[in-house]
């Protein structure tokens, strides 16, 4: 994912690893050439585009939250992050389809790690923007979040942050087919404009006992030889590791997905004309998704697809249909673009305390059907839906620790359905997201054996409304395609708050 970087001069290291922290905020902050001067002050900066037709411009602008201060061999984490580009609609004319509605954007930004002599560039790449209208003046503004590095130092002194070159991918949606607007995403690589504080933020890192940092920015490290042996025990070198470790991906996918996509749970177009609808032919993959579910009754969390134990991906048959019509139309512009999963989770362990007391433990099975993942816009408004029917049923189940023989069929007695939104928290089913529900859990039939009907207390303890559900899904690896994105990416476990290996 992240290439390695060498180190540029002597002193302390500084060891860049990934971590996720993504978030999406809307909107591009006025003013032009800011630096930020401490973390959550966001900096806005001037770039030189290269364009077929000659030279644009773009408007970028770098929010991320940083600590008032860091300590040495402990790392740093920026987030949340967006970087929000700003682009003239004429700049775009020689990149984009003339009937072009609607771009998806990925983005990747350089950034200079400095602290001391030392410095390191760290990646923040496929950071991605969700589908974005485009008007027919004015600008087109991208906000692209995901996952960027941690800093850590091996010694005391100010930590900088500063941008450098930004490359960007653009995909495009066109009314005549509702799919990208060429083979490939456009690239477009974009250099600061000359003459502007580049820097996006500073972390102080104090000595031991010391309020502030013992070091001035740029002043040479102390040079006593506990100090040198203190470098020396960190180690040297400045590496980038990749922003996860997902686990090991052999075919993929391993299940192509069948059955048909069902709109229901989508939002429809405004009244006007009616959309074209297509057929097309869908790009196989496969990601991860993990997520958390709460039992409202019980108070209780359960992990789904737990990412310590030999998480499972799902397939995805990406963009199997697409309903599209123009912004000139009448009732405006309306993009819909349909794909179709195959979920196949593996058994879900959980705890409870039944009654407010007595501890429960069960292994759940899941039955999920055909999943559809439908993203797009509205007019200016972005939505992103997945939803399935689901069943699910108990085995092992033990009471304070002691077997209760549930049987073989304990299950919901009818399947129920599951509806997720994500906003523009889920990009697309390229690039994934976080989204959330709620469900309402059927009574439970076929619980016990030997004559004894438990269908009653599971239904007392588990039944019922308001069991909400969270889902993150990481990349989706298509690998027939150039860019691939493979292999995916282990997302964050919803609020988790640190990406899990």
């Amino acid at each position: 994912m992240n290439p390695r970087t060498r180190v540029q001069g002597g002193g302390r290291p500084v060891r860049l690893a990934s971590a996720a922290a993504a978030a999406l905020v809307a909107g591009l902050l006025a003013g032009n050439g800011s630096a930020a001067g401490e973390g959550g002050t966001p900096a806005t900066l001037s770039y030189d585009c290269g364009l077929p037709s000659g030279s644009g411009h773009a408007t970028v602008e770098v929010a991320m939250d940083l600590p008032a201060s860091a300590e040495v061999g402990k790392p740093v984490r920026p987030g949340p992050v967006k970087v929000t580009v700003g682009l003239a609609r004429q700049d775009l004319a020689a990149l984009l389809p003339k009937d072009a509605e609607a771009v998806l954007s990925t983005a990747s930004l350089a950034v200079k790690v400095s602290q001391n002599d030392q410095s390191a560039t760290a990646m923040w790449s496929d950071l991605a923007a969700p589908s974005t209208p485009v008007p027919a003046e004015g600008d087109v503004r991208l906000v692209h979040s995901g996952p960027v590095p941690t800093v850590t130092v091996g010694g005391t002194g100010d930590v900088t942050l500063a941008a450098g070159e930004l490359k960007l991918g653009l995909v495009t949606a066109t009314p005549a087919t509702g799919q990208q607007g060429a083979p490939g995403p456009v690239p477009l690589v974009c250099e600061p404009a000359a003459g502007q504080d580049l820097r996006l933020g500073t972390v102080p890192v104090p000595g031991a006992g010391s309020a502030g940092p013992s070091t001035a920015p740029g002043s040479p490290a102390p040079s006593t030889p506990a100090d040198r042996k203190g470098r020396k025990e960190a180690g040297s070198g400045v590496t980038v590791q990749p922003r996860s470790a997902p686990a090991p991906v052999g075919k993929c996918p391993t299940v192509l997905p069948k059955g048909k996509v069902d709109i229901s749970d989508a939002p429809v177009a405004p009244p006007g004309a009616t959309p074209g609808e297509y057929e097309l032919p869908g790009s196989p993959g496969c990601a991860y998704a993990l997520g958390v579910a709460n039992v409202s009754k019980l108070n209780g969390a359960m992990i789904i697809n737990d990412p310590k134990h030999k998480p499972v991906t799902i397939s995805v048959l990406a963009v199997v249909h697409s309903s599209v019509r123009s912004s000139v139309q009448p009732g405006g512009l309306y993009l819909r673009l349909d794909s179709l999963a195959d979920l196949r989770l593996p058994d879900a362990e959980s705890t409870f305390l039944t009654f407010g007391f007595q501890p429960v433990t069960a292994k759940v099975h899941f039955e999920t059907g055909p999943v559809t993942i439908s993203t797009g816009n509205v007019g200016t408004s972005v939505f992103s839906v997945i939803s399935f029917k689901q069943s699910l049923r108990l085995y092992d189940v033990k009471v304070n620790g002691t077997p209760l023989d549930v049987g073989s069929a304990c299950r919901t007695a009818t399947p129920y359905k599951v509806v997720l939104n994500g906003g523009a928290k889920y990009t697309n089913v390229f690039y994934g997201g976080t989204l959330d529900g709620t469900i309402d859990i059927p009574k439970f039939s076929g619980c016990g054996a030997n004559g004894e009907d438990l269908d009653p207390l599971f239904t007392a303890s588990l039944s019922g409304p308001g069991n909400s559900i969270e889902m993150n899904q990481g990349t989706t690896c298509i690998p027939d395609s150039p860019n691939n994105l493979c292999p995916p990416d282990m997302p964050e476990l919803p609020g988790s708050g640190a990406a899990k290996p």
